[in-house]
């Protein structure tokens, strides 16, 4: 199997043939000017599989006449009929061939590789001449059509890399796709990584001849009846290699494309308007044409977190991440230390918190072997098929479905940075022999969580979760939720509410990335019912323990002024803040911070008499300047004077933020209870993260005319959690309908902004 058998068979075909038509010519006593035998298609291309069709196409000049030309191709075509191959034939002259080609685009791409047979060379050289000159002056017309018809193939096919039974040459990523690129690369007006395809068409044109080698039919969709087969026709171990080669040639067939439709749609952008000046986002980091590339020469490629920071920062602008930029990558790799740096572990979670549009960062990388440098237990499962009539994914695309899924449950959870880590990796212990997928998984979790840098009552958190990821789908479809010793038996093994919320929030992830034969709303129902009564049988939540005051700053307290002190960190600095209380002082603080670009990383902050302490984790915007005590203590002083217009300033950073496409993110919520323990109201609020949250939060608070006795802010990726106690003017917590009122507003606001 393989290019030269492909040309053998083609250029037979063209013998017998030509040998038939020319052998007419004579007998019927037409003129060999008037007429000719083109190829088209695969065929013109002398891409012949065992069981392909003919593509002809007879040209003529039309002075043969209607009778004469009719008598002629019946007497060549009817033989061919009885014969081993399928005939698709068209018989047009050069204009009606011209015109055709102008409305159909299928007929457009399969001129493209039009091939003489027999006859009058000249008409097929016109016609060839006509093809190519049509396809590049009328590329901008026919491009809408070619990505509708790449598009309405993969809704009618699926995406050949994850089905169990994939179409070689219709599905996403197939044959006809390659031939797509190949189209594109004709006009010159983008470059088409078409070296990139070689080994992928080479494989995936090797399997489809098997399978008519095997089936003796012209199919081209592999059924699992017939994977043994055609890996043993192809000397491939078996079906399960097989099928991992495919989806490997797929994938890479599928991220061409991808690029090169985004690279020509970008190009047609920018002869409509203005190029768009480079937009830096970070350091090192710009956006260039609507993608993320990289500064070269700017030094950052010596950084071991500058790739991840790069994935994050596209993948949350929903921007992709350019070729050249992973290209530079992959040559400048620098291996994070052990564990990776905590900035490391923030942009994974935010490049797995991008939703759908991680999908196409992570590819990237991925076809480059940079996501397994990072992450060595990678490279098993990737491209792993699952041939399993529930799955519809490889296993790593799997996973990944299933931490898309999870972006849409973040605000269900306490920790949805442990939630995504669990989706991305909950069966990174499959496709080992003899080996329970769950268990083996929690054996390789929790020293990834660890060299991740996730201290060591998260990675046991994570290695819970991955074990038992199928846990409550088991119990609630097959045990008596009645019978009280089925809650003891999850209950024993999720004793902390906070697990069970990332366990629940998993099971509804993995099962809708999974598809509908795995989770239905009946199973949902059983397994919310599930995590309910079990809930109810444990001690509930606890709130976050508040700061905890040292000697020394309670002792600054008592001189009266403010005082700030800043500590430069790995990638970040430590603010700490002791000032004078007063009404709105979060906000204000939180709101100089904003306009100085500084991004809260988290934060601490309490009440202690007249005075505020508060300790803050920030990183710095690619803009801002790094901090001093004496800028910080001008601004905060100005703040507080109100000679600053902080939500002015703010609004124009987040307009600067939203100049980019941007990605889908679940509305923020806020909860409101009391806690007895501190008598005080707790306020949660959870939103996707942006400049000015916490300001825009404590302002609304403000507002309803409370003080803020503590807060504990948490950014978790790309998630902000903020928790805030409050008190009444007289130091109690609020009243129960105050608290649900305090609740909506804020939600309310944060809507609206």
């Amino acid at each position: 199997m393989g290019t030269r058998e492909r040309r053998e068979r083609s250029d037979e075909a063209d013998r017998a043939l030509g040998a038939s038509f020319s052998s007419l010519i004579t007998t019927l006593h037409k003129s060999e000017s008037s007429i000719a035998l083109a190829a088209v298609g695969g065929y013109g291309r002398g891409e012949l599989a065992p069981g392909s069709d003919l593509d002809l196409l007879i040209l003529h000049d039309g002075s043969l006449g209607t009778e004469k030309l009719s008598e002629f191709v019946n007497a060549f075509l009817y033989p061919l009929w009885s014969g081993p191959r399928l005939i698709d034939h068209s018989v047009r002259t050069r204009a009606e061939t011209r015109e055709t080609a102008q409305a159909d685009i299928k007929v457009a791409m399969g001129l493209l590789d039009i091939r003489f047979v027999a006859g009058n060379p000249d008409l097929v050289d016109i016609v060839n001449n006509d093809a190519q000159e049509d396809w590049r002056r009328n590329f901008n017309k026919n491009f809408p059509a070619l990505v509708k018809s790449v598009q309405e193939r993969a809704a009618r096919s699926g995406e050949l890399a994850f089905l169990l039974e994939p179409e070689l040459k219709e599905s996403r990523g197939g044959l006809r796709d390659i031939n797509a690129i190949r189209a594109i690369s004709r006009v010159g007006l983008v470059p088409v990584a078409l070296e990139r395809l070689a080994s992928a068409e080479a494989l995936l044109a090797n399997v489809r001849d098997a399978l008519h080698a095997v089936t003796g039919r012209n199919r081209d969709q592999l059924l699992l009846t017939e994977q043994d087969k055609v890996a043993r026709e192809l000397e491939i171990v078996d079906a399960d290699v097989l099928m991992l080669e495919v989806a490997k040639a797929a994938r890479a067939v599928d991220y061409v494309m991808d690029l090169t439709i985004h690279r020509i749609e970008n190009t047609k952008k920018k002869s409509l308007f203005r190029k768009k000046p480079n937009l830096a986002i970070s350091e090192g980091i710009e956006v260039e044409n609507e993608e993320v590339s990289l500064v070269s020469g700017s030094g950052s490629f010596s950084d071991p977190t500058f790739g991840l920071r790069a994935a994050a920062a596209a993948a949350q602008r929903g921007l992709p991440l350019s070729v050249d930029a992973c290209l530079e990558l992959a040559q400048n790799f620098q291996p994070l230390n052990t564990p990776w740096p905590r900035q490391a572990r923030e942009d994974l979670v935010s490049l797995l918190g991008a939703g759908a549009a991680m999908i196409r960062v992570w590819e990237a990388l991925d076809q480059e072997g940079i996501i397994e440098k990072w992450i060595p237990e990678w490279s098993h499962v990737r491209f792993l098929p699952q041939r399993n009539v529930l799955h519809r994914h490889t296993v790593d695309r799997h996973m990944l479905e299933t931490a898309v899924r999870a972006t849409h449950l973040l605000r269900t959870v306490h920790r949805p940075d442990l939630l995504l880590v669990a989706a991305a990796f909950h069966d990174i212990g499959k496709g080992f022999v003899d080996l329970d997928h769950s268990e083996y998984g929690e054996v390789l979790i929790k020293p990834l969580a660890l060299r991740m840098g996730f201290p060591e009552i998260d990675a046991d958190t994570l290695a819970l979760l991955v074990r038992h990821h199928l846990l409550l789908s088991s119990v609630a479809t097959r045990r008596d939720l009645d019978d009280p010793q089925t809650i003891a038996s999850v209950t024993s093994i999720v004793n902390d509410p906070a697990v069970l919320e990332l366990l629940h929030a998993l099971s509804i992830a993995d099962g809708e990335a999974t598809g509908r034969t795995a989770w239905s709303d009946w199973k949902a129902r059983l397994v919310a019912d599930l995590v309910k009564r079990c809930l109810s049988a444990m001690s509930g939540f606890t709130p976050p323990a508040q700061l905890q005051l040292t000697p020394e700053q309670e002792l600054r307290c008592q001189e009266g002024v403010l005082w700030t002190n800043i500590t430069k960190q790995e990638n970040t600095y430590e603010i700490e803040i002791i000032s004078p209380d007063q009404v709105g002082l979060l906000s204000m603080v939180a709101g100089v911070l904003s306009i100085s670009r500084m991004d809260v990383r988290s934060a601490r902050t309490r009440s202690h008499g007249d005075f505020a302490v508060m300790k803050w984790i920030i990183a710095l915007d690619v803009n801002a300047e790094p901090p001093t005590n004496e800028k910080l203590q001008e601004l905060l002083k100005r703040a507080f004077t109100g000679d600053i217009d902080l939500s002015s300033r703010i609004d124009e950073r987040i307009r600067n933020y939203r100049k980019f496409p941007g990605i889908p993110v679940a509305p923020p919520i806020a909860r409101a209870s009391n806690d007895f323990a501190t008598n005080a109201t707790v306020l949660e609020v959870r939103m996707h993260d942006r400049p000015g949250v916490l300001y825009a939060v404590a302002k609304a608070v403000t507002r309803f005319g409370v003080d803020i006795r503590a807060a504990i802010v948490a950014t978790l990726g790309a998630e902000a959690f903020d928790t805030l106690y409050l008190t009444d003017l007289s130091g109690n917590a609020l009243s129960e309908e105050r608290t649900v009122l305090l609740a909506n507003q804020v939600e309310n606001l944060l809507l609206t902004q």
